[in-house]
């Protein structure tokens, strides 16, 4: 009886407590429509091919010419090698993937939003030059879909929490 009593108070109490899901309205809601009209622009190196094709994935293709927003990313690849054994030799490496992105009005040229992504990942580094670059390599296309959501992640809540010019 009390435990019937208690679930049935914290289903009346949930209603209450204003969490609304990011994709609230589907194909038509706030979010859907600024995502899908945001051209991402070319972004230099393989790294910068990593991190479009990621953005693009989850973005979708928008053309220039039709989009309402720009979004404008600039990159900053870093390797550091620590765990350095007696040869002087690095068994470690850290690698730091940081982006700066900005969203900008197509129209206008009005900057929306300026923020920053990252992340890092660790790389064992072998006796094969061969293996680490391989996982040098696999670190940096991991990193890079994980900027990628969390620069998507951003753009979502940027468009439940504003209304740009022109929506």
């Amino acid at each position: 009886m009390m435990r019937t009593l208690a679930l049935l108070l914290m289903a009346l109490a949930l209603p209450a407590c204003s969490l609304e899901p990011l994709y609230a309205g589907g194909q038509r809601g706030p979010v859907a429509n600024l995502l899908r009209s945001v051209a991402v622009q070319p972004i230099p190196g393989q790294t910068g091919w990593f991190v479009r094709t990621a953005l693009v994935d989850r973005l979708g293709d928008s053309s220039t010419e039709a989009a309402r927003y720009r979004l404008e990313v600039e990159l900053d690849d870093d390797i550091t090698g620590f765990g350095i054994r007696g040869d002087s030799g690095v068994t470690r490496e850290r690698r730091t993937l940081r982006a700066r992105y900005r969203l900008v009005d197509a129209a206008t040229g009005r900057l929306l939003l300026d923020a920053t992504a990252g992340s890092d990942a660790g790389v064992d580094v072998v006796g094969s030059e061969y293996a680490t670059l391989a996982a040098e390599q696999t670190a940096v296309e991991r990193l890079s879909h994980i900027v990628a959501d969390q620069i998507v992640a951003r753009l979502g809540l940027y468009a439940t929490r504003t209304t740009p010019a022109g929506r």
